[in-house]
């Protein structure tokens, strides 16, 4: 596979708004809203960020239980509101959409009027396990060709907690929405829309593009509880005048958002079927785009729908990177500089910091492991990079055995990929090339969403001329690994964590 896309330079190199405003037809603002914070970015057709601004979110110690709703529209409309000022009227008279995109799984109840009756439910609430396991059931039972990989983190699981619990705000209860619809809903007035990335976990059956009938016969949920489901990336509603007022904008389209995982995936640039895209952040996250939806009964790989029709199948590991920032971080380029001397080391290591994984296998008895022969710091923490692109490997022979379908190009995002030593190993673990994508946000993701509709006709389109590759790293030499990641991968079986 060769690297097409790293000769293609961009037209203009990032300048003034003044400069790019000249050269550009229209503007685009991305809205990112995340666990710890807000981000926005304004960006033209091509790709070139005009603005960025991000803001923190007042948190209680609670906050990956539940958060408040109003803190995030608060910090959206603080960090809009300054990446537009420092823009010339040029620019803003050019703002033609926007989009948004927020973690999976969160979930608001809105009353009649359409205000929070409670705090988010957040994806990373734990308090849903036997909900979880009680929806999976239902789910297997009544609709086992839609989703039923529910656990905690979903947000029919997180419904059907918060029926139980609290059944005076149940009845007071107009709609669920999601975190990404909420923002959508204050920037438009419109809460009655969701999109498929979003509605996925909470139940809808994006191949039958219905709310199947168990979830409201067999649960205590009420029909108009449900939003409508569009595709991501749909122009549905516009910018509410007194915000185009205050912010000195025209008349700007607010599009259907996408999860966060899938707004970083569009931001890569892999949206065409056989790109996948690997983010590692605290978690190593892998989605790509399919022909063909990937059903997998064990539930390591579910499938989003791609707005084109396609599919966006991806799985989340309890591996990433939150072993190196709890224990690398004050000596990270230390680290890095003595990893890129030791790999391949030849130990063997899975840095799994917590009981039990889920992708690209489950098992909840899971835990991670050092090889005893190693004897120092770098030593342990080259020879982690090394498990985590085992682990990477594994999750892409298990994506083309599931689908078969090849994956054509692996782009990267998250923080792993601003460590080249990492992204070395790697492109040298997977034995294929490895590209790394500029402005890989979610931001960038909601902001190529929001001009793939209203700027270009589709999605690849928008990412074909607004994402950029900035590196592109192959392997070293051919099967570098391959001896050691065979290895890994009878250990794991010996440990009885990895089955046929």
């Amino acid at each position: 596979m060769g690297h097409d896309r790293l000769v293609q330079p961009l037209e203009e190199e990032p300048g003034s708004p003044e400069t790019t405003s000249v050269m550009s037809e229209a503007f685009f603002l991305g809205i990112d809203v995340g666990t710890q914070g807000v981000r926005v970015i304004l960006t033209d057709e091509k790709g070139v960020l005009s603005g960025a601004e991000q803001s923190g979110i007042n948190l209680t110690d609670a906050f990956r239980t539940e958060q408040d709703p109003h803190a995030w529209w608060e910090a959206v409309q603080l960090c809009v509101g300054k990446v537009l000022e420092e823009q010339p009227a040029a620019v803003r008279s050019r703002v033609a959409a926007l989009s948004v995109t927020s973690t999976s799984g969160t979930v608001i109840p809105l009353d009649k009027e359409d205000r929070p009756l409670h705090a988010a439910l957040m994806y990373s609430d734990t308090r849903q396990e036997e909900e979880g396991r009680y929806c999976r059931e239902l789910a297997l039972t009544y609709n086992p060709g839609g989703f039923t990989a529910f656990n905690a983190s979903s947000g029919l699981s997180k419904i059907l907690w918060f029926a139980g619990r609290y059944p005076e705000k149940a009845e007071q209860t107009r709609r669920w929405v999601h975190a990404a619809d909420y923002i959508f809903g204050m920037l438009s007035g419109d809460f009655s829309t969701t999109d498929y990335t979003n509605a996925l976990k909470t139940g809808y059956d994006v191949a039958g593009f219905r709310w199947p009938s168990y979830i409201t016969e067999a649960l205590p949920v009420e029909k108009e509880w449900l939003q409508e489901v569009v595709p991501s990336g749909k122009p549905t509603g516009v910018l509410l005048p007194h915000l185009a007022n205050r912010w000195r904008l025209g008349n700007v389209r607010v599009v259907a958002g996408m999860t966060d995982g899938c707004a970083s995936q569009v931001a890569a640039g892999a949206v065409r079927p056989g790109d996948w895209n690997t983010t590692i952040g605290t978690t190593l996250v892998v989605k790509g785009v399919t022909l063909n939806e990937i059903k997998d009964p064990l539930g390591r790989l579910y499938s989003h729908r791609h707005p084109a029709g396609a599919w966006m199948p991806g799985g989340a590991s309890n591996t990433g990177a939150d072993w190196i920032s709890r224990e690398f971080g004050e000596d990270l380029q230390e680290m890095n500089r003595e990893a890129a001397v030791l790999t391949p080391t030849h130990f063997l290591s899975y840095p799994l910091r917590q009981k039990g994984e889920r992708f690209p296998f489950v098992n909840e008895a899971a835990r991670g492991f050092t090889d005893p022969s190693i004897s120092t710091k770098g030593q342990e923490f080259a020879a982690g990079l090394e498990g985590v692109a085992y682990v990477e490997r594994l999750a892409y022979r298990l994506a083309e055995a599931l689908s078969g379908e090849r994956v054509q190009a692996i782009y990267s995002a998250g923080g792993g990929s601003n460590s080249d030593v990492w992204m070395q190993i790697r492109a040298d673990v997977l034995n294929r090339p490895v590209l790394k994508t500029a402005n890989a946000s979610g931001a960038m993701g909601a902001a190529v969403l929001a001009a793939s509709q209203t700027r270009y006709s589709d999605l690849a389109e928008a990412a074909g001329a607004m994402t950029h590759i900035e590196a592109g790293f192959d392997p070293r030499a051919p099967a570098l690994y391959e001896d050691d990641f065979g290895r890994f991968e009878n250990l794991l079986r010996k440990k009885g964590y990895l089955k046929d």
